[in-house]
């Protein structure tokens, strides 16, 4: 209980964060405000024009009661004419101009989100899955596309309707006017109440809507694993979970709204019944009464509307802040990677000083201890181990996709945090044991590695990788494509393809995890043939599980529970009674 008077501050708070949120989003609209004005100004002549039509419609029912002369009332129904021509002409503009500026915001916030999402750590995606975040670049901002283009024009031309109908009103019985105005406080209080309650069901759904989308991204991406474990049922179930979850939050709120608009229907018609019946009793002419029922009606649909439109406010400031809270994310200090001082070209040393680390998101699951080892300039170092011993956290410190915890990372005798982020990675290449390739042609994977590049380099690196062999036969060429994650493609091409790009960008330092691990063996040895001349005249650091592909390091490094336990040559290591890489050696090479 004591919790509760700090309810209405953390409400208070809140509310202040939405308003602040959708004053950031407001932003994006400042490089197109003349437009927005345009629009907002002929969405106000619309309105205007629109409030005129009552007024004229009364006059003209006097003027055929009172007077029968047909040039007033051609002059009238011309007006009439005149003024349907010219609201239909400012609604044009006013859509297209909201059309226009609501494209080019969300078309800049839809870019500044993504690049963005690029520049944010490793650690922000250990967290985050591919769907929800690819829905908050879609069904979000889709969402916001509707609240400019629609919502937001609607919302001000209910409150001109208002604002005018009852001075319009006033002008025409001020005492009918209070008459109708009895219950409108009433319908707005209730309208802001209902607003906030509705606010958090349509958040809500969003979310749900992010978690459905994340499932379909995963099924499809997985879909290979998906048919070979028959697991089929099992993701449709998992997709009608999330969207039934979604369904029943939408209809829980659909209630609430349905209920809210029937109690305004009804104090709106039981209102207009009302004036009517007062206007008749205060003797009001007729045509009169007619432009005052009109008003009444009209200022009636636009408070009954203005809770949908409330409504469909807060979905976007729900949205508003999902999209905030990625752009409020600490990003990576990204820089132009083709444009490295020459104070950060590196040489290839590399040493690790007592390097403590563990995952942001398991602190209490230290992954590797006091390491220390040197790598001298293109010496080839391997480091093996069984599973879980750290080898691939040290390629992601390597690369600063993470920092340590404790010790301090050097390349050429320099603090790994002193030379620029993009300058560091530019200089190093990975080839991995799952190679991802992007789903166009078999040239642009390779020249993934280094933008605008001429075909004569892309088929000298296809041939450095042994893959010019089978890149020629295809059809297509280099102009293949690979499909989805390269799934048109074997193990060992796809290998052959990673190695191509590595070669196109010709890396100071070169790191292979496990790159021939997966592999038949015809293609680990075209592979590996492609990897010695890779290696030549560069510093390599190798992962390896399988021994014979690294006897020839200048230096292995054994890994077991984040530590190193043994350091030497193949010849040296061998020799060691009872040591790890003699006993895996053996349990290797007697089979």
């Amino acid at each position: 209980m004591k919790t509760l008077p700090h309810e209405p501050a953390a409400k208070k708070a809140q509310s202040a964060t939405s308003i602040k949120q959708t004053w950031r989003l407001f932003k994006y609209l400042q490089p197109h405000w003349p437009e927005f004005s345009a629009g907002m100004f002929f969405l106000l002549l619309s309105s205007l024009a629109g409030l005129a039509f009552p007024k004229l419609l009364g006059q003209l029912i006097d003027v055929s009661k009172q007077d029968h002369s047909s040039k007033t009332i051609n002059l009238i129904g011309l007006s009439l004419l005149g003024v349907l021509t010219a609201q239909s002409a400012f609604s044009f503009f006013r859509i297209m101009l909201f059309v226009n500026v609501s494209e080019k915001t969300l078309a800049t916030l839809r870019q500044t989100i993504y690049n963005h999402l690029i520049q944010l750590p490793m650690n922000f995606f250990l967290t985050r899955r591919v769907g929800e975040l690819s829905s908050r670049i879609s069904s979000d901002i889709t969402l916001l596309q509707e609240t400019f283009t629609t919502t937001l024009a609607e919302f001000v031309r209910q409150i001109i309707i208002i604002v005018g109908g009852l001075t319009l009103l006033m002008m025409t019985s001020i005492s009918l006017t209070g008459f109708m105005l009895a219950i409108l406080p009433v319908m707005v209080i209730i309208a802001v109440i209902f607003g906030r309650f509705i606010r958090h069901f349509a958040k809500d759904v969003q979310n749900q809507m992010a978690f459905s989308n994340t499932v379909v991204e995963e099924t499809l991406q997985g879909i290979f694993s998906v048919k070979a474990f028959a697991n089929e049922f099992f993701e449709m179930k998992r997709y009608r979970d999330r969207t039934n979850e979604a369904a029943r939050i939408g209809m829980k709120g659909g209630k609430y709204r349905g209920a809210f608009s029937s109690f305004i229907i009804m104090g709106i018609f039981g209102a207009l019944v009302a004036v009517i019946w007062r206007g008749a009793v205060i003797g009001l002419d007729t045509g009169k009464l007619f432009s005052f029922v009109l008003y009444s009606v009209f200022i009636g649909s636009s408070i009954g509307g203005l809770a949908e439109i409330y409504t469909s406010l807060q979905k976007s400031i729900g949205a508003t802040e999902n999209l905030f809270q990625i752009l409020d994310e600490p990003a990576e200090p990204i820089t132009n990677a083709a444009l490295i001082a020459p104070e950060h070209l590196l040489h290839g040393d590399i040493s690790f000083k007592n390097i403590s680390f563990h995952y942001p998101s398991r602190e209490d699951t230290p992954v590797l201890q006091g390491m220390s080892f040197d790598v001298a300039a293109n010496q080839k170092v391997a480091l093996v181990g069984p599973s879980g011993a750290g080898k691939s956290t040290i390629v992601s410190l390597l690369l600063r996709l993470y920092n340590p915890v404790g010790g301090h990372i050097l390349f050429d005798q320099k603090e790994n945090h002193i030379i620029p982020l993009s300058a560091l990675r530019a200089q190093m290449a990975v080839v991995p044991q799952d190679v991802f390739l992007f789903g166009g042609t078999i040239g642009e994977n390779i020249a993934y590695g280094k933008q605008d590049t001429s075909e004569e380099e892309l088929i000298e690196a296809a041939k450095k990788a042994n893959a010019w062999e089978f890149i020629q036969r295809f059809p297509l060429g280099l102009q293949t494509i690979v499909g989805e994650r390269g799934i048109q493609l074997s193990g060992g091409q796809r290998q052959r393809i990673a190695i191509a790009r590595a070669v196109l960008k010709a890396p100071r330092i070169l790191i292979l995890d496990e790159a021939t691990s997966a592999l038949d063996a015809e293609s680990e040895r075209l592979v590996q043939d492609a990897l010695n001349k890779l290696m030549e005249g560069r510093t390599s650091i190798v992962i390896a599980h399988r021994l014979a592909t690294i006897r020839q390091a200048d230096k292995i490094i054994v890994l077991d529970k984040g530590a190193i336990v043994e350091e030497g040559t193949h010849k040296e290591l061998v020799n060691v009674n009872d040591g790890l890489y003699k006993n895996l050696s053996e349990m290797q090479f007697t089979q």
